[in-house]
């Protein structure tokens, strides 16, 4: 253990070494990427679809490759899927990732090259490893283990004759890790791996409330259940009496702003430190640098290459893109990644905005289609979150969950945006609480605020608190549970709300 620790350090600065090179030539570390790819892309399927043997640079590239989303890619999918070698990416392509991403889609099969998981997802988590290091170079955390709840996994799956394997992304990512990685985590594979959530969730607390425990890895939703079930199950305050050696919860996923109270008041010390990353079914992308500052460095030594769509072009069918060398900070941005798996100037959906272009250094925005326009408000998700978030604040209130969606003008009474909310900690004064959110859009959207002028366009928000539980329970019905299955924001459709409204009546109902 004593050798394997020394080497580990001695690779972790080595890592180090390579993140200072990549912020100092960002440009040409991002060129060397393109080259990369496309040499190993030219005698793909798709490769030979558009001609990147005859491309030369990366305009010409642009030129000839389309932006595409996931249903302009299912072909070539689909043929990987049946065993098909050299489709997307070099040989023949062994996992696919679900993408879990939130309820409201079909599960989307990701292609996850060896390249990709060793070049991307591994160097993403040893990156975010060495960096916190750095930060806190006193830190015990090599002397526990990390907990990490993991995805669900299906197994091998077959398709016509092929058999290939599939799971959310991080049971890919732990399935094939390295035996000395694993003996840093727990708990065990087959625990991690395990589909039943109620099941998995009680036998982790079981396993690790007897360990020594000094980090927690995971999405904070999931992660935040598994600590409240530990509280409950050991009749405890502070998650520092059963891990006294709690150093540092690494979370990514969703937004960490509404859950963030929730974590601090499982921590009376205060003394846990988080650390964001952004890790994707799709790639691993970015890590939280510095202690104060939760901007996300941009990794662009994982084999992705960048483009990005402007705002202003996001609903374009044939979207203009920038590249790196063109953004700006504070403006929003729709992702185009390129990557080590064969996705090839795929729209992910995701927007971001860079805080610095010298490092470049950006914070996630939410996904592009998680807005609410039906009124030509264009609210997006994280405003919505923030807004939440003060309201909280400033009333006293504990938020769980949050979903939002439109209600639609009748005859009798105008539009207005219907929050259905689950609190841990009500507001002592619904009404005002709902004054101070609909304050604090105004505040952080412009549009919002010129509909919401004398009740112009939009009436003022209802807040339909809904019972502890709920969303876990819509969840459940849905068989989302655990794993990185996220809960949709903001919808233009009512579908989420209404179905989240019958499940808190239906559970009314039956107490």
């Amino acid at each position: 253990m004593k050798l394997i620790s020394k080497l580990g350090n001695q690779y972790l600065k080595r890592r180090l070494r390579d993140i200072d090179e990549m912020k100092e030539n960002p440009y040409k570390i991002q060129e060397d990427v393109f080259k990369e790819l496309l040499k190993k892309g030219k005698n793909t399927a798709y490769g030979k679809k558009y001609g990147f043997s005859s491309i030369a640079d990366i305009n010409k590239f642009r030129e000839k490759t389309p932006v595409v989303g996931y249903s302009d890619l299912t072909p070539f999918i689909e043929r990987a899927v049946q065993g098909e070698k050299n489709v997307l990416w070099p040989g023949k392509m062994e996992n696919f990732a679900k993408s879990s991403g939130t309820t409201d889609s079909r599960s989307k099969l990701i292609p996850v090259s060896m390249e990709g998981l060793r070049n991307c997802h591994y160097l993403g988590g040893r990156d975010m490893l060495a960096i916190y290091l750095r930060n806190f170079p006193d830190s015990l955390l090599l002397s526990g283990k990390n907990l990490s709840i993991g995805g669900s996994q299906e197994g091998n799956a077959n398709s016509g004759k092929n058999t290939f394997y599939t799971g959310n992304i991080s049971a890919i990512v732990m399935k094939n890790l390295p035996f000395w990685a694993q003996l840093g985590r727990t708990p065990g594979i087959k625990v991690a791996l395990m589909n039943d959530w109620e099941k998995k969730m009680k036998t982790i607390s079981e396993i690790t409330s007897r360990q020594k425990i000094t980090s927690l890895a995971g999405s904070p939703m999931w992660m935040l259940l598994l600590l409240q079930h530990i509280q409950k199950e050991r009749e405890i305050n502070d998650i520092k009496e059963v891990w006294p050696h709690l150093e540092v919860f690494f979370h990514g996923s969703v937004s960490f702003g509404p859950y963030k109270p929730l974590f601090e008041e499982l921590d009376k010390a205060g003394t846990l430190r988080y650390q964001e990353i952004y890790n994707a079914t799709e790639g691993f992308f970015g890590i939280q640098e510095l202690v104060n500052d939760t901007s996300l460095l941009l990794m662009l030594n994982y084999g992705v290459f960048y483009e990005f769509i402007p705002e202003e072009n996001f609903k374009d069918e044939f979207p203009e893109t920038v590249l790196l060398s063109e953004v700006k900070p504070g403006k929003r941005y729709s992702l185009v990644i390129s990557t080590n798996s064969g996705l090839w100037r795929y729209k992910i959906e995701d927007s971001i905005k860079f805080t610095s272009t010298d490092p470049f250094r950006f914070k996630i925005m939410g996904r592009t289609k998680h807005c609410i326009n039906v009124f030509g408000e264009d609210l997006f998700a994280e405003q919505g979150e923030e807004a939440l978030f003060k309201a909280c604040k400033r009333t006293g209130a504990l938020m769980q969950n949050f979903t939002v969606a439109p209600f639609f003008y009748s005859q009798e009474k105008k539009g207005y945006h219907e929050w259905v909310v689950e609190f841990k900690k009500s507001p002592a004064n619904p009404e005002e609480f709902t004054a101070i959110l609909d304050e604090e859009l105004c505040k952080l959207n412009e549009d919002y605020m010129e509909k919401r002028k004398g009740d112009t366009a939009i009436h003022m928000p209802a807040v339909r608190q809904v019972p502890p539980g709920t969303f876990y329970q819509w969840l459940k019905s849905k068989e989302k549970l655990g794993g990185q299955h996220k809960i949709p924001a903001m919808s233009n459709s009512r579908n989420f709300v209404e179905e989240i409204l019958q499940t808190a009546h239906r559970d009314l109902s039956n107490a």
